[in-house]
C-alpha cells in the first residue's frame, strides 16, 4: 500500500481485555491504517481475559526501533511523546500506564470508574469523558468507548471523513459529550417531483429531533419541488452535491409519481446500491420499495412492506401487512400514517429504544 498510510501499533499480553484490544484492531485497520499487533510475551500468543486467546503479530522486542504514528506501550510511549506522536490508552491503561511513566502530568484524561482516584493521583485532572483528547494524549473509559475511542483516533490520523466513512459502517452511538460530534448519524432523504410531503417531512423532523444530521436531497435540477398534495418542499441540496459523501442512512419518501422518479435517478439508484453492497442501511416508505427497490433488486432476500395499492409488485408477500418492518439494514414502511412509527423506528435503531420512546411521548404517538 501506498506509504502514506498510518503505522499503529497496539499491544497486548496475558490479561489483555480481548474486545478493547479487537475492536481497536479492526476499527483501525478499516481505516487503512497499518496495524501491527505486538506481544509483550516471550510468545505471539497469549491468554487474553475471560477464556479468550489471541495471537500477535510479532513480538514487540522485535520491532523496538520501528517508528508508528500511534503508539501505547511502556518502553516506547517516552519517546513517541517526545516526538510529538500519539499516544492512547483505554480502561485502567491511562492511570496504570501512561500516568504512572510520567506523561499525563497537567493534562486531561479519564479511564475506567474504579481506576479515578489513581489516575488523579498522577497530577493528570481526571475527567468522566467517554473519550478525552488534551494534545497528543487520547484516552478513554473500556469496553463499552472502545469504538468511538478508535474512530476518534482514526479521526486525528486520518481525518474526519476517513473517519465518518468508518462510522457509516459500524453504526455507533453518538458520544455525548461531543457537541460537533464526528460520530453524528448523517441521514439522506432524497425527494423528487410528486413525493409525499407528510412521509418526507415525518422523517426528517423526527431524525433531526433525535440530533441526526439529515440532508434533504433534491433529484431534480432545482431546490424547491412540488410534492404529491402540491405542497412546496425545499431541499437543502441538490442530489449532485452529495453524491460522493457517506451516509448513514439513505431514506426514501413516497408518493407514486415521486417514488417513480427516484426510480428513474440513476445517480440515486447507484447510490443505494452502493449503501446496499456496503451493508449499509437504506428504507422507504409507501411506493418506494415497490417502485424503486424490487426493480433494482434491492429487496433481494429481503422481508419488506409498501402501499397497499402497489403491495402485488413485491416479490416476497410475507410481510406487505406490517405497518414498519426492519429486515437487518432495510426499513419499509407503509404509508403517510405509518410514516413517523417508522421514523421512530429508525431512531431505536441507530439511539436505542429509550430515544424512540422519549420521541414518541414528545410527539404524542
Amino acid at each position: 500500500m501506498a506509504s502514506s498510510r498510518k503505522k499503529v501499533l497496539i499491544p497486548i499480553a496475558h490479561g489483555t481485555e480481548p474486545l478493547e484490544a479487537l475492536a481497536m484492531i479492526t476499527v483501525l485497520r478499516r481505516s487503512g491504517a497499518y496495524v501491527t499487533v505486538a506481544s509483550v510475551e516471550n510468545q505471539v500468543g497469549v491468554d487474553a481475559c475471560h477464556g479468550i486467546k489471541m495471537v500477535a503479530d510479532t513480538l514487540l522486542s522485535d520491532i523496538t526501533d520501528s517508528i508508528f504514528d500511534l503508539i501505547m506501550l511502556p518502553n516506547m510511549v517516552k519517546k513517541q511523546d517526545t516526538d510529538g506522536r500519539f499516544n492512547a490508552a483505554i480502561c485502567c491503561a491511562p492511570a496504570l500506564a501512561l500516568g504512572t511513566w510520567g506523561l499525563l502530568e497537567g493534562k486531561k484524561a479519564t479511564c475506567y470508574p474504579v481506576f479515578m482516584e489513581k489516575l488523579a493521583a498522577t497530577c493528570a485532572t481526571a475527567s468522566e469523558s467517554r473519550v478525552e483528547i488534551d494534545g497528543k494524549i487520547v484516552t478513554s473509559r473500556g469496553p463499552g468507548t472502545t469504538i468511538e475511542f478508535s474512530l476518534t483516533l482514526i479521526e486525528k490520523l486520518c481525518g474526519k471523513q476517513t473517519a465518518v466513512d468508518v462510522s457509516s459502517i459500524l453504526l455507533p452511538r453518538p458520544n455525548p459529550d461531543k457537541k460537533d460530534d464526528v460520530f453524528l448519524f448523517q441521514i439522506l432523504v432524497p425527494i423528487a417531483e410528486g413525493s409525499d410531503e407528510i412521509e418526507a417531512i415525518s422523517v426528517v423532523d423526527i431524525l433531526r429531533r433525535a440530533k441526526a444530521n439529515v440532508v434533504i436531497a433534491s433529484v431534480s435540477n432545482s431546490l424547491e419541488v412540488v410534492g404529491s398534495h402540491k405542497a412546496n418542499l425545499v431541499a437543502d441540496v441538490l442530489l449532485d452535491e452529495v453524491l460522493e459523501k457517506s451516509f448513514h442512512l439513505i431514506m426514501l419518501p413516497g408518493g407514486l409519481n415521486g417514488a417513480s422518479r427516484l426510480s428513474r435517478c440513476e445517480k440515486l439508484v447507484n447510490m443505494l446500491k452502493k449503501q446496499a453492497e456496503a451493508n449499509k442501511p437504506y428504507g422507504g416508505i409507501c411506493a418506494s420499495p415497490a417502485y424503486v427497490f424490487e426493480p433494482h433488486g434491492l429487496l433481494k432476500g429481503k422481508k419488506a412492506t409498501t402501499h397497499p395499492v402497489v403491495s402485488n409488485r413485491l416479490s416476497d408477500q410475507s410481510h406487505v401487512d406490517h405497518r414498519v418492518v426492519v429486515d437487518g439494514n432495510l426499513i419499509t414502511s407503509r404509508a403517510p400514517g405509518t410514516a413517523m412509527e417508522c421514523a421512530l423506528a429508525i431512531v431505536e435503531k441507530f439511539y436505542g429504544r429509550e430515544k424512540a420512546l422519549q420521541l414518541a411521548k414528545a410527539t404524542l404517538v
